[in-house]
């Protein structure tokens, strides 16, 4: 009789051996096999909990996922302000587990991987969307007189930094980005500011 959470253990385990395969082998070179080998499993264990490669893969790409939106959870304090939810965000973003070389690596590959496959391609917009939607939330409850602009200017240098830190030989320098970020986030809410303190003409 099989373990009671032995399920999503093993789940689990083949999703970390498709990182490790990944961020060693590059996604090319990642295989059922490659993946079965390094998690000490059979292949048939692969198709029996995913169906086939592209399942694992994109198993693990929601797992990427998932790990952002709950980082983010966790750093919001009760009730945020929209100052605070923005800090968090760009926070979350460049924490450790998204800035490691071997998730770095992981997020390039899918990303890159994007552009041909059509699932991989439904779940980047997905995370472009939440950033920009989250980010939009928090403008439009600072009366930016251009909440989507503002949105999508702080997501684009939040994206442009870690891609660019990702390709990096020298990897993401999380705390330059997270500063570059909060500099521009002033900006922004300073215009905010400027608009909810000008006077209405007649």
């Amino acid at each position: 009789m099989p373990k009671v959470g032995m399920e999503p253990i093993r789940r689990q385990q083949l999703i970390d051996a498709t990182r490790a395969c990944i961020g060693e082998d590059g996604f090319a070179a990642t295989t059922v096999q490659s993946i079965a080998k390094r998690a000490g499993v059979s292949t048939g264990i692969i198709a029996h909990y995913f169906g086939s490669k592209l399942g694992l893969l994109e198993a693990t790409m929601r797992e990427l996922l998932q790990q952002l939106k709950l980082d983010l959870i966790g750093r919001l304090p009760a009730n945020p302000t929209p100052e605070q939810r923005i800090d968090a965000i760009i926070e979350t973003n460049f924490s450790k587990t998204q800035t490691d070389p071997l998730s770095a690596k992981t997020w390039l590959a899918f990303w890159s991987s994007a552009m041909h496959e059509p699932t991989f391609a439904r779940l980047q917009r997905i995370n472009e969307k939440r950033l920009h939607s989250n980010l939009r939330y928090c403008f439009k409850q600072l009366n930016h007189p251009a909440p989507n602009q503002a949105a999508g200017t702080l997501a684009a240098l939040i994206d442009g930094l870690w891609l660019r830190g990702a390709l990096s030989p020298d990897g993401i320098q999380a705390e330059r980005c997270i500063a570059l970020c909060r500099h521009q986030t002033e900006l922004l809410i300073a215009v905010a500011r400027n608009h909810n303190t000008k006077p209405e003409t007649a």
